[in-house]
């Protein structure tokens, strides 16, 4: 051990019987470095407690090995699920997770801005894309690595996961329309992004060849609190008694949805059905007759990470990219 008695690349080194070089190499996980080698180096690194000093790092590489994941502040069960199922993709790299908070009320640009200006993160994961989303414009100009949940215009020349909402939206209604359900309404995120919009057209597209009546429920979104959906489905239920089927575009929606229903006197899986998709298995938890449908996002997290270290490490490379397509239960 050094004098300061903090082990150094020199210590792993002497106890590996391998060049300083190469332990840093195998440190921050070059392709030219062998599997076993790194395994070998990063079991030792974690024995003694070897911690890379950052600045040294970045003065020696120019990168920070770190990977900032922005987000809204306001979190629900699928983005902190997201959040851990990047940090699980990131195990096993020399790669950090940071995630940036900003609030919706506040300018999008401003947290994204700052990382690429100040250089304090090697890429960039972003969620809740617009289709002509000012963020991956930027980054696709400045040539900074990043990659999103969700797809913009851009799609085909960045890196993304995406959970096909279009085909979910047409399941939904060829399943209600099975059950029976003839006037659909649903509650959707916010139109200004793009997994609402290919949501919003798959119901529609479904509904019209099934013959159903379509209706998104107006003064709420999936996103807002619980309170202004209940609201919502509620002022809906007044003025469109007919309805016989709600599908929600998160868990959060559809306890809200069902506890609206309740409230007026309806039960879920007689007089109208709910259907929702869930990033975990709990709605049927909550209510057994609620239809479900799943979205890996613990899949998408662990793509991600990997399709942002392969941004930094190889640009040269086609931006990794995998749209999942939900099946009907």
């Amino acid at each position: 051990m050094p004098a300061n008695g903090k082990p150094t690349l020199k210590t792993i080194a002497q106890m590996s019987g391998l060049a300083v070089p190469t332990v840093s190499r195998a440190l921050n996980d070059a392709p030219d470095i062998g599997q076993s080698t790194k395994t070998l180096v990063r079991k030792i690194a974690d024995e003694i407690g070897y911690v890379p000093n950052r600045a040294g790092v970045r003065l020696r590489t120019g990168r920070t090995n770190v990977i900032s994941l922005v987000m809204s502040t306001e979190h629900d069960n699928h983005t902190a699920h997201l959040i851990s199922s990047v940090a699980s993709g990131l195990e096993g790299t020399r790669m950090h997770l940071n995630v940036t908070p900003y609030s919706p009320q506040d300018d999008l640009m401003k947290p994204v801005r700052y990382i690429v200006e100040t250089g304090s993160a090697d890429a960039i994961i972003l969620n809740q894309v617009e289709p002509q989303d000012p963020r991956v414009a930027y980054l696709m100009e400045r040539g900074f690595p990043f990659a999103t949940h969700g797809r913009s215009i851009w799609a085909d020349k960045h890196a993304y996961f995406d959970f096909d909402n279009g085909v979910f939206g047409r399941h939904a209604v060829d399943l209600l329309n099975a059950n029976g359900r003839k006037s659909v309404a649903a509650v959707v995120p916010p139109l200004m992004q793009s997994y609402a919009l290919h949501l919003a057209d798959g119901l529609r597209t479904g509904a019209e060849t099934n013959g159903q009546t379509l209706r998104l429920i107006k003064g709420a979104t999936s996103d807002d609190p619980t309170a202004e959906i209940i609201e919502a489905v509620r002022a809906h239920l007044a003025k469109h008694p007919d309805t016989d089927a709600i599908v929600a575009a998160s868990t959060t929606a559809a306890m809200s949805a069902v506890g609206a229903l309740e409230a007026h006197g309806l039960t879920v899986g007689e007089e109208i059905d709910v259907l929702a998709k869930e990033a975990a298995p709990f709605l049927k938890l909550f209510r057994g007759s609620i239809i479900s449908m799943s979205e890996s996002v613990g899949a998408a997290g662990d793509f991600l990470a990997r399709a942002a270290i392969q941004a930094i490490r190889e640009p040269e490379l086609p931006p990794m990219q995998y749209l999942e397509v939900p099946v009907a239960p």
